[in-house]
């Protein structure tokens, strides 16, 4: 499988990344992250240039709550004791993040001492982090194991059709906008297993296809501030945390911040995904030499840089 990420499409770039597909190659879409704006997919189309066909995930997973409502609200209590476990986790990430931040700003005379100290603060982060990861899986099992969506007439039907649409492309495209929603009903209509060959994806769309999914806003001026683990992902792409609009999210100024972030989910790389980049990625999910990076310092930097030092 081909993978190629996209930064933001404030100047859409995705018509480059299927140019080289045969002209009469259909190229299979996913908007489900604009919610209610899913069928208003006329300009992508229209980049596109290729036959295309919106796999209409939104509209499926509306529908499905449509006709079976025993099933409706069942994900209702599942996605309120999702959010119940998520405050829990943020209400500790916040306490843990703000002390690993004191300690790296700490100015102790014995560098080494601090060092030792911030370790341990990002370990108490890696923990939280890997602890509510843990309890959504677990969340999420008890849930699927008492449904069975996959076994339920509407769910089951709209899995054919959608495995069936990827089958007949050579290529599916995978917008941004709400990421949770998007990985949900990516999820939900098990689409991980039946991607085509080709696989391009921006913002949400890219962040979706990782393993885990970490929602990110310095900036936020209510709500939630931290940079936070939210679920998993479909895992088509390994060892990567994505950060669009990273530039206009993160305090790309502040080393501190920045630095515990590349630390906190090593040996995955985060990576900046600003307007205008193109990554193809390689085997293995390797990325190219010029994508750029968080490193360990908390600075932006190329790969192929963080290589050369």
């Amino acid at each position: 499988m081909s993978v190629t990420l996209l930064g933001p499409q404030r100047r859409p770039t995705v018509q480059h990344a299927v140019a080289d597909l045969p002209p009469d190659a259909l190229v299979a879409t996913v908007t489900a992250g604009w919610q209610e704006r899913e069928p208003e997919d006329a300009e992508l189309t229209g980049l596109i240039g290729h036959p295309t066909v919106n796999l209409a995930l939104h509209a499926r997973w509306q529908d499905v709550l449509e006709r079976d409502r025993e099933y409706a609200q069942a994900e209702r209590e599942h996605e309120s004791a999702l959010t119940e476990l998520r405050q829990l986790y943020l209400e500790q990430l916040d306490h843990a993040l703000r002390a690993a931040y004191g300690v790296a700003q700490h100015k102790d005379p014995r560098p080494r001492l601090r060092e030792r100290a911030l370790a341990d603060a990002i370990a108490v982060v890696r923990l939280l982090d890997e602890q509510h990861e843990e309890r959504i899986r677990e969340a999420h099992t008890a849930f699927y194991g008492a449904w069975a969506p996959q076994e339920r007439d509407a769910v089951a039907a709209h899995r054919e059709e959608v495995r069936h649409l990827l089958g007949s492309a050579s290529a599916v495209v995978l917008a941004g906008g709400h990421v949770g929603q998007l990985a949900r009903v990516l999820h939900l209509f098990h689409v991980a297993p039946h991607l085509p060959p080709r696989v391009v994806a921006w913002s949400a769309g890219a962040m979706a296809l990782t393993e885990r999914l970490v929602l990110f806003h310095d900036h936020a001026t209510h709500g939630v501030a931290q940079t936070e683990v939210f679920d998993d992902g479909i895992g088509a792409v390994h060892g990567l945390v994505l950060l669009p609009h990273a530039r206009r999210r993160l305090r790309v100024d502040d080393p501190v911040r920045m630095a515990v972030l590349a630390r906190r989910f090593h040996p995955a790389r985060c990576v900046v995904l600003d307007d205008g980049t193109r990554l193809d990625l390689g085997p293995g999910d390797a990325l190219p030499s010029d994508a750029r990076i968080v490193d360990d310092t908390g600075a932006i930097t190329t790969l192929a840089t963080e290589h050369a030092s």
